[in-house]
């Protein structure tokens, strides 16, 4: 499978997220930028999970119908073309790390999905409903981590 180059200006693949981006902080979701999306993408889809806070992967972002021809989003935006959903914590769009405070720190996976047709979601879906209804739709992804702990 192919894969997208995903990054970040405010932080490096498996640093520590500045704390504005933190609930407790300003709650802002982090600048995104990606390339080498295939030709044959009909959407891109942007997850955010945090899998080191319980038996289920926490739900921070989710993103659909990201215009293919998109490049970035910028701190504290929603990708162009992009449907927010709502996250584990009840709220649509982007919520930010909130480990319980002593934790050892929790990773935050930002996953960017290219896929050859459209995502087909209903209601809330959790990250377990996204990764099922992800198969057999991905044709390339890209991933960055960024860490935080209080």
């Amino acid at each position: 499978m192919a894969g997208i180059m995903l990054r970040s200006t405010a932080f490096t693949d498996h640093d520590l997220l500045p704390g504005r981006f933190a609930m407790d902080g300003d709650n802002m979701s982090p600048p995104l930028q990606w390339s080498d999306v295939p030709d044959s993408t009909e959407e891109l889809v942007l997850l955010v999970e945090d899998p080191d806070a319980g038996k289920e992967p926490f739900l921070h972002w989710l993103v659909t119908g990201i215009s293919p021809e998109a490049g970035e989003v910028p701190e504290g935006g929603v990708p162009p073309g992009g449907r927010e959903w709502p996250n584990s914590f009840g709220e649509t769009g982007w919520s930010g790390p909130h480990p319980p405070r002593g934790e050892e720190a929790h990773r935050y996976f930002f996953r960017l999905y290219a896929l050859n047709r459209p995502l087909d979601l209903s209601g809330a879906p959790q990250a377990a409903d996204v990764h099922r209804a992800l198969k057999g739709r991905e044709i390339a992804s890209g991933t960055t981590v960024g860490t935080y702990y209080r």
